[in-house]
């Protein structure tokens, strides 16, 4: 249990529910569409057995991408990924929820919120998996409460969340920048660039704490500028 003073530890929970919060708004938007014809009685019943069976599927991949990062190159591309995510977050376009189709049977509901979960949470998955290697041994667990706390919030309290956002935009850029920092982290730490031992013909870098702040700091920034000079250029498109 010494893991639970550790600074990192709950640096890296923090970090993943933001995550969660931010990436997962759409989360409360599909439940709703899909267990909107549900009869009252059965609404319950499907937006907490549909939440379960998406968190449950959820780990499961974000365990498996955890150890996929170990493979080289891979962390660069989900680096790559990040800052796009990052960026979107900032200058969003348009999302289309009109192809959640809601359903009159309970069980047609609970399928409709797994399956489109799974669908739309390829973002949260690499940004949580990416935030969760920090913790070592512990990166799991960190997942699985990451998720817990969240995801009711998400859920019940999305309302509040949209809200909070609307009135706070500093919140998303503080969000969208928290994943380059991510990003920045993951780049420098691929085993291609990282471990003198793998792909020897690769150029290397030194895995010095400085090393690595710099790349996250590096992240944050390029994320906010990209993020930043796309959502100027919005107004601009949609006249043209």
């Amino acid at each position: 249990m010494d893991f639970l003073t550790s600074p990192e530890f709950w640096v890296a929970l923090g970090q993943i529910i933001i995550i969660d919060i931010l990436l997962g708004g759409d989360n409360a938007v599909v439940i709703a569409l899909a267990c909107r014809k549900l009869p009252p009685a059965q609404r319950t019943k499907g937006i907490i057995y549909g939440t379960a069976g998406a968190i449950v599927l959820r780990v499961i991949l974000i365990a498996f991408a955890m150890t996929l990062l170990n493979v080289p190159f891979l962390k660069l591309v989900g680096a790559l990924l990040l800052v796009w995510i990052g960026i979107k977050l900032i200058a969003p376009g348009d999302d289309d929820h009109g192809n959640i189709e809601g359903s009159d049977r309970l069980w047609a509901a609970i399928k409709t919120i797994i399956v489109a979960d799974l669908v739309m949470s390829v973002d949260n998955v690499i940004a949580i998996a990416g935030a969760a290697q920090n913790a070592g041994e512990h990166s799991l667990l960190l997942v699985i409460l990451g998720l817990l706390i969240s995801i009711p919030i998400i859920v019940w309290g999305s309302q509040l969340v949209i809200k909070l956002m609307a009135r706070f935009p500093i919140i998303i850029t503080a969000g969208g920048m928290l994943l380059g920092w991510i990003a920045g982290g993951m780049l420098v730490t691929d085993p291609a660039v990282a471990d003198p031992a793998n792909m020897a013909w690769m150029f290397k870098l030194e895995q010095t704490d400085t090393i690595k702040y710099a790349a996250a700091v590096a992240g944050a920034l390029l994320v906010l500028a990209l993020g930043k000079y796309m959502a100027s250029r919005q107004p601009r498109m949609e006249e043209a």
